[in-house]
């Protein structure tokens, strides 16, 4: 066993130097960042298959530029992630999100036009409005080069149409990561596709296509894999869901801060998925109970670092 070590700070430190003050203080999560920042170091660079989940809520966050960075550095090939992604990527590519508070007073920003998520306020013109707007653009260019297509595929043209190098669509149309949002239809993104259809004007999205290729991707299950989740969701079941398949992660962290005592999928460990088969039995795994907001930002540096 080795001993609990007290630590003192210094100023000017490095997330090299705060990992290794966690390192030292071990107890409760300092230590769980540390067995993470290692399981996932060794599983990218042992692993074909590289897969980042994470929710929507997060990317009306300073989060995205991380995301992206992660994504275009190659970290990453493969995404899972729900609706709201597309809508708050689309929606920043082009306008601002504002610094808020929780406590806002709800009634009167509605009156004023304001959407509060958490403490983001974001204003209703730079939300709906401007997805609908780049879906109609992206409608017309998608229709004119061919009328069927699968979700990714649109995405990586999304992408290919966004000028914002924060853009998390547009970091994968650039490394050629695949992005699969199985739950399309539930944001502004999908309702607006489904509006250019109604006018006439639309596109056929077909996520079998999409589950074709996860199918390609998860079968036979050659190599390793290894998954960074943050959150839950249908993004984080998507992922180890295509999982199975290959006889499980090989390596895997999650980051949560759901509980485990209600059976919710969004707060199940990893020991869980091991019942499924979405888990190798022997697989490297730790959970970091965490809002990812925080620890994020050290995770990625630490990864962008060894690579």
């Amino acid at each position: 066993m080795e001993p609990i070590e007290d630590v003192k700070v210094e100023p000017g430190a490095s997330v090299r130097d705060l990992l290794e003050w966690y390192s030292r203080i071990h107890g409760f999560m300092a230590g769980h960042i540390v067995e993470a920042v290692n399981i996932l170091k060794e599983g990218l660079e042992n692993s074909g298959l590289r897969i980042l989940t994470f929710t929507a809520n997060l990317v009306s966050t300073g989060l995205r530029g991380i995301f992206a960075q992660l994504i275009r550095n190659g970290i990453f090939n493969v995404v899972f992630t729900t609706a709201g992604t597309l809508d708050h990527d689309i929606a920043r590519s082009r306008r601002d999100y504002y610094k808020g508070y929780f406590e806002a007073d709800d009634s009167l920003l509605a009156k004023k036009g304001v959407h509060r998520l958490g403490n983001i306020f974001i204003p209703v013109e730079n939300y709906g409005p401007v997805v609908e707007e780049f879906v109609r653009e992206l409608v017309a260019r998608a229709r004119s080069l061919r009328e069927q297509w699968s979700l990714y595929e649109l995405l990586d043209l999304a992408g290919q149409m966004i000028d914002d190098d924060n853009s998390i669509l547009k970091a994968a149309h650039e490394s050629k990561a695949k992005v699969f949002v199985p739950g399309w239809p539930d944001g502004a993104f999908g309702t607006a596709l489904f509006m250019e259809k109604q006018a006439g004007r639309g596109i056929q999205v077909d996520y079998m296509l999409d589950m074709k290729t996860l199918s390609d991707l998860f079968f036979p299950g050659k190599g390793k894999a290894t998954a960074l989740i943050i959150g839950g969701g249908i993004s984080k079941h998507h992922a180890i869901w295509w999982s199975q398949f290959r006889g499980g992660l090989d390596y895997v962290v999650y980051i949560t801060t759901a509980p485990e005592y209600d059976g919710s999928l969004s707060g199940a460990r990893p020991r869980e998925a091991v019942s499924w088969g979405k888990l190798k039995p022997d697989a490297k795994k730790t959970v970091v109970y965490a809002d990812a907001t925080i620890v994020l930002p050290i995770l990625a540096s630490a990864l962008i670092e060894s690579t």
